[in-house]
């Protein structure tokens, strides 16, 4: 299954943007959780495969937004990851900029922002998770054709950018060369695309909608809406989130 990091048209924060667009039948929602993990990942990593299982046991908790970003520097060792994006190594790298580091590695798994843990180490990942909590509840539901995101203010916290992710819930990948030559690995929460949608303001909050065949395009199956400060340009703190899986 070969696919890239894809794009799509941005809406502005506050403003209802309108397509005449079947919706899905069904749909599961989740709100609420206590913890965004971003797991980095590669097909091309010899150590990673125990990291991308954590991961799909993650993403069935009612909890935990969880996310898989794979990063394109390991395709030199033969393996051109079929989901890699430099976009994606390039947020690990401000990751680890944030925190004042120059180390970058795989597989990791950041955890609402703020922490960095070898993503295979189950013990330190549950741990980082059950100490983690979000305090910005956001909120998400089908509205006829669209996706209606609702955030409410918060004088006790300060402006962020509200950014939408989306991702296929499973793909099964035969990898042929690299590390992992000869196996077939299934992958979840596999991130394809990543858009700033406008600024969270703590005084008014904002209401969003989104027009979901236009979102959902290009084979992925779910949206993560993550409320994320920001810092010099560099990624910060995760406020709050909700996700939507057809």
């Amino acid at each position: 299954m070969a696919m890239k990091h894809v794009s799509w048209c941005s809406a502005l924060v506050g403003v209802a943007v309108l397509w005449s667009l079947a919706a899905p039948a069904s749909a599961e929602t989740r709100m609420s959780p206590r913890a965004v993990v971003e797991l980095f990942t590669s097909q091309g990593c010899s150590s990673c495969p125990p990291a991308d299982a954590l991961l799909t046991s993650l993403a069935e908790q009612d909890d935990v937004v969880a996310l898989a970003y794979h990063v394109d520097y390991w395709d030199y060792v033969g393996w051109e990851d079929t989901f890699g994006a430099e976009d994606y190594s390039d947020r690990q790298r401000a990751y680890a900029q944030s925190w004042g580091s120059s180390r970058i590695f795989t597989p990791q798994m950041v955890v609402n922002g703020t922490k960095g843990v070898v993503g295979s180490r189950r013990g330190e990942v549950h741990g980082a998770i059950e100490r983690a909590s979000l305090s910005l509840p956001v909120g998400i539901a089908e509205d006829g054709d669209m996706l209606k995101i609702t955030i409410p203010p918060d004088p006790s916290l300060q402006d962020a950018v509200v950014w939408l992710v989306t991702y296929i819930d499973r793909a099964d990948v035969a990898i042929e060369r690299g590390n992992n030559a000869g196996k077939t690995m299934a992958y979840t929460q596999v991130v394809t695309g990543r858009q700033a949608l406008g600024v969270w303001e703590y005084e008014t909050g904002a209401t969003i909608k989104l027009p979901l065949p236009e979102v959902l395009a290009h084979k992925s199956t779910g949206i993560a809406v993550i409320v994320q400060q920001e810092h010099d340009g560099l990624p910060g703190p995760i406020l709050g989130a909700a996700s939507f899986e057809r």
